[in-house]
């Protein structure tokens, strides 16, 4: 509506304004003696002006507010009933009896490998051969023969580690050099031997004692 207003007062006031003018130019025309035509003409054309008011809308009517209803209230919910929790059985844990492990077989240590033999040892060289032969009558001098002459002649021999006579010493004489001479010559020459072994097995240098007994056959 006030809206309506505002226009109807704009249209009146444009209303007084083009009356005012209306008035000016008419007053203006006496004065400067325009023609009257010229006036009627410019009345005819504000005389189509035609301002209608306009008619302010019809306010709606106000209709009555609708009947207050009543509140119904909720329904009565009944809680379901309360379900005890099924709990499930506890397992029975039984103990089963196990057999023991059966025992590792007991496996008898191989008897211990018997020590080697030691090595073999000589403490003084041993004869190959008979020694009767070394020395015998064939050897024996013939100026001894011929003199009839009769003795024993002990030695000891230096026996290397090849099993040879690498020496002779008399020690016990005949009493004849001759026979004791012929005892070491032919003992040197013939006599072999296996040669003494020290702690290690290995041949070494030793001595053999004997005699020879000079006798003329009969």
């Amino acid at each position: 509506m006030a809206y309506a207003d505002q226009e109807m007062s704009s249209n009146k006031i444009i209303s007084i304004v083009l009356v005012v003018i209306i008035h000016l130019l008419l007053g203006y025309a006496l004065v400067t003696g325009l023609a009257y035509t010229a006036v009627k003409k410019v009345a005819s054309q504000l005389d189509m002006i035609d301002i209608d008011e306009e008619v302010p809308p019809e306010e709606p009517e106000e209709l009555p507010p609708p009947p207050e209803q009543p509140i119904e209230p909720p329904p009565v919910v009944t809680p379901p009933p309360i379900v005890a929790p099924v709990v499930a059985p506890r397992p029975v844990i039984q103990a089963v009896p196990v057999a023991p492990p059966r025992p590792a077989p007991v496996v008898a240590a191989p008897p211990p490998s018997p020590p080697p033999p030691p090595p073999p040892q000589r403490a003084n060289p041993e004869a190959r051969g008979n020694p009767g032969n070394w020395a015998n009558a064939n050897d024996y001098p013939s100026r001894a023969l011929r003199e009839e002459r009769e003795g024993t002649t002990r030695f000891r021999l230096t026996v290397n580690a090849d099993g040879r006579v690498s020496d002779c010493q008399i020690t016990g004489s005949s009493g004849h050099s001759d026979l004791d001479e012929a005892a070491c010559k032919n003992l040197t020459r013939r006599a072999r031997f296996r040669p003494a072994l020290d702690a290690n097995g290995n041949p070494t240098t030793g001595y053999y004692a004997n005699a020879v007994r000079w006798q003329i056959p009969k």
